[in-house]
């Protein structure tokens, strides 16, 4: 799916010279000229990258960015007169993701937008990382909480490791010996009792029927293992 940019500036050759070069990398490109026009089309549409000028009718580019900050997580990327350190620092103090000094080479501030929407796509990557979904089963692995359909299940912290480690894994069969040292450690006193008695508990709290398992199944004389 191709990029959307918006770009605000009331210089409408500048506008026309960065839509032109933008649309030549496959971009989709939404233009505005002043600061209110540009927070009526971040709010009414999805953009990947914002390329917002100081120096603007209505709303300048600082309120813009302010304002944009209150609803809206898009990359910014501002414009600032050659020479403007303040428009810079107060940029980035208003949620900027980065500046570019006029007069500017376009390629530079291409190759900026491309720098911000790969470390979009990066942090999308480790977001989902820290996700997992299966069937009606969320683990939110960061926050070490569990969702069933939506409501939140409340796991100890070895009921959680031991789901984590079964959800990340799906299909490896676990032996009871294997979840005792990998969940409490080669040196804990306890024996495999303490593995079954966390696998019940835990089915108890994510199966919809315990005695039938969606996720935690029993492979008989070995152990047990997650079915996704």
């Amino acid at each position: 799916m191709n990029s959307r940019v918006l770009v605000v500036d009331d210089e409408k050759l500048i506008v026309k010279g960065i839509k032109f070069s933008l649309e030549q990398e496959g971009w989709e490109v939404d233009v505005a000229y002043d600061g209110e026009e540009a927070l009526n089309l971040v709010k009414n549409g999805h953009y990947d990258v914002m390329i917002l000028d100081v120096m603007l009718p209505k709303y300048d580019g600082l309120q813009v960015c302010q304002i944009v900050r209150e609803f809206s997580n898009i990359p910014i990327v501002m414009l600032t007169a050659k020479g403007e350190d303040m428009d810079k620092i107060m940029g980035l103090e208003y949620g900027a993701d980065d500046y570019v000094t006029k007069p500017f080479n376009i390629l530079e501030l291409k190759a900026r937008i491309k720098a911000i929407l790969r470390r979009a796509v990066q942090g999308e990557k480790e977001q989902n990382k820290k996700l997992l979904e299966v069937g009606s089963l969320r683990l939110e692995l960061s926050s070490k909480r569990v969702f069933l359909n939506n409501h939140e299940i409340n796991l100890t912290a070895k009921e959680f490791d031991m789901l984590e480690l079964f959800a990340t894994h799906p299909g490896k069969v676990y032996s009871r010996d294997q979840l005792l040292d990998t969940i409490w450690g080669r040196d804990y006193p306890g024996d495999v009792r303490t593995v079954d008695v966390h696998v019940r508990r835990l089915r108890e709290k994510i199966e919809p029927n315990p005695g039938q398992p969606e996720y935690i199944h029993t492979k008989w004389g070995v152990g047990y293992y997650f079915k996704d």
